[in-house]
């Protein structure tokens, strides 16, 4: 993070409900989100992983600076990249004593216009986008829908809406009802779910229509947690281009939503993850603000 934008972190969030971001030329955005493990009794060889710091560019969206800080506890860390491309960010702790906190604060800004999301033509034929994943294995009731999805046509776009709006009619939002192992086919069979079970329904079914498709974890302006929607790959003159669908809301993604990392299933991307060799049992106390702090117009 540079001494330019250190700033910005203090900045006040503006109330976006009543501004008109697709009008807007350049949107600034402040991310903060915070993960404090708190243990009954202290604990040895924690090894953590984080996969929560936004790529340098996705689309339009462009992450300008970033900072990742440890409290509680002297850690280790190193920065890579998985294999889709995601930044991780891997800690070794000798001994937490009570608690460990990892934060994040992070400034981002959208450019309209500065163009979509674009891929290699390898990722149109790439088996993680098309081949079954652990969490998206589609039983027939998948495989159904894939079908009824076919009908309407072989364009991946028109499958990719009416598979969008599918979703979000056959599944009822209701948190405290599925788990980060939930499938596709169980959250399906069960008709309620939260956004990682709307995306995991998405995407098993683009994938059994054809059509190649990933699972996206974000963050989206109102929304009290980390959000997930999709990404359906279709061709472009300059290879191939993502395109986000959220079937939560059954609706295209807009320029209120942030990404941060792409997988097959939320598997590839869990935000926060780790093991630990010796020690009492953890809570977990999880904090997170997406918030717009500038907005410029040129007329």
């Amino acid at each position: 993070m540079t001494e330019e934008l250190c700033p910005l972190l203090d900045a006040p969030i503006l109330d976006h409900t009543t501004l008109d971001l697709a009008a807007a030329d350049r949107l600034t955005f402040r991310l903060r989100q915070t993960f404090r493990y708190t243990y009954v009794t202290p604990i040895e060889a924690l090894r953590h992983q984080l996969v929560i710091v936004p790529p340098e560019r996705h689309g339009e969206v462009y992450l300008r600076g970033a900072r990742v800080a440890v409290a509680g506890a002297r850690a280790r860390r190193r920065t890579v990249r998985d294999a889709m491309g995601n930044t991780v960010v891997r800690f070794s702790v000798a001994h937490v004593e009570e608690f460990v906190e990892f934060q994040l604060h992070a400034i981002l800004e959208r450019v309209r216009g500065a163009g979509p999301v674009l891929l290699r033509a390898s990722a149109l034929t790439d088996p993680r986008h098309l081949d079954p994943s652990p969490l998206t294995e589609p039983d027939d009731a998948l495989l159904r829908l894939a079908e009824n999805a076919r009908a309407h046509g072989t364009d991946p776009m028109v499958i990719a809406e009416w598979l969008c709006a599918a979703t979000y009619r056959r599944l009822r939002y209701e948190f405290g009802i599925t788990t980060v192992e939930t499938t596709a086919a169980e959250a399906l069979a069960g008709g309620r779910g939260v956004c990682q079970d709307f995306a995991h329904i998405m995407v098993s079914a683009c994938r059994a229509a054809g059509v190649p498709a990933r699972y996206v974890s974000g963050h989206l302006l109102s929304q009290g947690g980390t959000h997930a929607w999709v990404e359906v790959i279709v061709a472009h003159p300059d290879g191939a281009e993502a395109v986000a669908f959220d079937p939560c809301h059954g609706r295209r993604a807009d320029a209120s939503y942030v990404t941060v990392a792409t997988g097959r299933d939320y598997a590839d991307v869990a935000p926060t993850s780790g093991t630990y060799a010796r020690g009492g049992p953890g809570e977990l106390t999880a904090y997170r603000e997406l918030g717009l702090i500038a907005l410029r117009e040129v007329a």
